[in-house]
């Protein structure tokens, strides 16, 4: 089993506005944009609370894509003080930005060093054995090596800029005395590198988190044609099928997002996030889930438990 095109092929990204929607379709469609910004923030509260009974100190939160509205959470006044480093839930942002700005050849190919070690980090990949990965390829295997080379192009303060301009480097407004991230701007392309794969020098919550996907998920809409937006959707579709954020994509939801696995400050414990958007072609909910002690797979688990019962859900 390999990370290719032979393994995977390239899905099709579907835009609603070309399409002329069944009725039954178009209206259930509907249904759910009306049913997430009223009654069903219960459903979706349920959902939430189903999913943490097996995984009690997650941090979950739903928020509506359009509206910013959190429709349930799970440890949420915990989730507004949480700074953790968000590891592989960087990568999406970063490089479509870098596609948007043309700073990035999505075609172009990385070998994966498999035993990547960066400044005494060592940041293996875990993803099967494949030759040489593209843009979409590396998003959905979480490829550490394809990314600490797109950061190797970046230009001294470009990682700062780029990051900021998506929102999570901010107070969100989603609680009141929310923890704001901590970002060291990189002075190395080594400190470059950890900062884009979300290992050193930055630490963020999961409501900031949040706000950058909604953010993504945006920016998708608004910009449905664009290589980047195809690039990058395409990527989280793939993470969220069969790649490495598979098991939120088991709730019979359509979903797009990637996982995070990184290490505590002050500990060699990891800790998992998710991070994605659903139905993957129509977002309506952007979910971040993030387990204090674990890695990005039981987050993924976590959202996929959710989604499973979420109003998304066809009954």
């Amino acid at each position: 089993m390999v990370g290719n095109s032979e393994v995977a092929p390239p899905g099709v990204l579907l835009h609603t506005s070309s399409v002329i929607l069944p009725i039954r379709f178009a209206a259930f469609v509907f249904a759910i944009h009306v049913c997430a910004l009223s009654l069903c923030a219960q459903t979706w509260q349920a959902a939430v609370d189903g999913a943490a009974r097996a995984t009690p100190d997650a941090r979950i939160l739903v928020v509506d894509v359009d509206s910013n509205r959190v429709l349930a959470a799970h440890h949420l006044d915990e989730a507004a003080r949480t700074l953790a480093a968000p590891g592989s839930t960087l990568k999406p942002l970063v490089l479509y930005q870098l596609l948007v700005r043309h700073g990035w050849n999505p075609e172009q190919r990385v070998a994966c060093a498999g035993n990547l070690v960066i400044a005494g980090h060592a940041l293996a990949c875990s993803h099967p054995v494949a030759p040489p990965l593209d843009a979409r390829q590396a998003l959905a295997w979480s490829c550490n090596s394809y990314f600490a080379q797109v950061a190797r192009s970046l230009h001294r303060g470009e990682l700062d800029s780029l990051l900021r301009s998506t929102g999570i480097l901010a107070s969100t407004g989603l609680k009141q005395q929310e923890a704001v991230a901590e970002f060291r701007p990189p002075q190395s392309p080594e400190e470059t590198q950890l900062a884009m794969l979300g290992v050193e020098g930055i630490r963020v919550t999961p409501l900031e988190l949040t706000e950058a996907y909604r953010w993504l998920a945006r920016e998708f809409a608004a910009h449905h044609e664009s290589t980047a937006t195809e690039t990058v959707f395409a990527g989280l579709s793939d993470s969220a099928s069969f790649g490495m954020a598979g098991q939120a994509g088991l709730g019979g939801v359509s979903v797009a997002g990637k996982t995070g696995t990184a290490e505590g400050a002050s500990t060699q414990k990891t800790h998992g996030w998710f991070a994605g958007y659903a139905p993957a072609t129509h977002p309506r909910a952007v979910i971040v889930v993030y387990v204090p002690a674990g890695r990005g797979a039981d987050a993924a688990h976590v959202a996929g438990v959710v989604l499973a019962q979420s109003p998304l859900v066809p009954r």
